[in-house]
């Protein structure tokens, strides 16, 4: 099992869900996928017609969260001389979805990435994720929640 480190996106799994939930306040953007794994996340947004602003939107979140949980994470010694967090990436990865092939990989590699660490060992096991909530809403097959699993989500991103 792969581990990179700390654990504060789900320890403060709460908080990270409100600077989310904040950040929409101001920037809207609707969720069409998204994971919280201990050291890192992957999502897939959808922002309004015309704005393009990732950025903000990431600062923002980064920014709420960090101010919303006591240092204690292991910095680097660059970070510690220029008083940063060592909680998050300085840069993220932005894709522009190209069709709806491009749309269901990026969705479908977002819910894998537990399994992938080595969290777990199928998809639905998954609790800090969004693919219930997109087998609700009739992307994936119900059947893929396995035996007795119901279609609930144990707490909606920013909603």
């Amino acid at each position: 099992m792969e581990r990179r480190g700390n654990d504060l996106l789900t320890r403060h799994i709460d908080q990270l869900r409100n600077a989310v939930r904040v950040t929409r306040r101001t920037h809207p953007f609707t969720i069409d996928a998204w994971v919280a794994l201990p050291d890192h996340l992957h999502c897939v947004w959808t922002l309004p017609e015309g704005d393009a602003d990732f950025s903000t939107r990431w600062r923002l979140i980064k920014t709420i969260f960090a101010r919303s949980v006591p240092i204690g994470e292991r910095r680097s010694e660059a970070r510690l001389r220029s008083g940063e967090r060592g909680i998050w990436q300085r840069r993220f990865w932005e894709h522009a979805i190209r069709d709806k092939d491009d749309f269901a990989a990026h969705v479908d590699y977002v819910h894998f990435n537990p399994v992938k660490h080595g969290y777990v060992r199928h998809v639905a096991d998954w609790p800090l994720s969004t693919f219930k909530a997109c087998v609700r809403r009739g992307l994936y097959p119900q059947a893929w929640l396995g035996p007795n699993e119901q279609t609930t989500l144990s707490g909606e991103w920013g909603e």
